[in-house]
């Protein structure tokens, strides 16, 4: 019983956690569209009249390269409604767009990482004991000779 007790209150935490994005996954379907295969061709403009007759399109981004500022591949359609995005979904995927077959998903979530947390920058830094430890060890291993 107690431990039903925990699973529930770790579970209630995590479902009232004050930031609405980790609610995302509970949430089901995200008005925002992923789309990959792009033809290098297409702007951001011909995206988002692609998609326009599905529904008020709110952004269409597509990636690019930051070195070449060439077009990556893929990019994000943003919806009104969801139900917009559903249907620009079914009907989308596996559409001809400048020439190449493109490929539509329900966008993940973007990872927002809490400022708290502290985020790895290269390799730990050497415990301070460690250093005994080895000169432990060796002198030890000396006087057993």
């Amino acid at each position: 019983m107690a431990a039903l007790r925990g699973i529930s209150h770790n579970l209630y935490t995590h479902i009232s956690h004050p930031n609405p994005q980790l609610l995302f996954f509970f949430r089901g379907f995200s008005s925002k569209l992923f789309v990959k295969d792009i033809s290098f061709s297409t702007t951001e403009e011909t995206l988002a009249e692609a998609f326009s007759k599905f529904g008020e399109v709110t952004e269409a981004k597509i990636i690019r390269d930051k070195v070449r500022n060439r077009s990556k591949g893929y990019g994000y359609v943003s919806f009104a409604k969801e139900d917009e995005a559903k249907r620009a979904l079914t009907n989308m995927n596996g559409k001809f767009l400048d020439g190449r077959a493109i490929f539509v998903d329900p966008a993940r979530p973007s990872r927002h990482f809490d400022s708290a947390m502290q985020v790895a920058r290269g390799p730990p830094e050497p415990a301070v004991f460690s250093s005994f430890r080895c000169s432990n060890f060796n002198i030890q291993k000396s006087l057993r000779r």
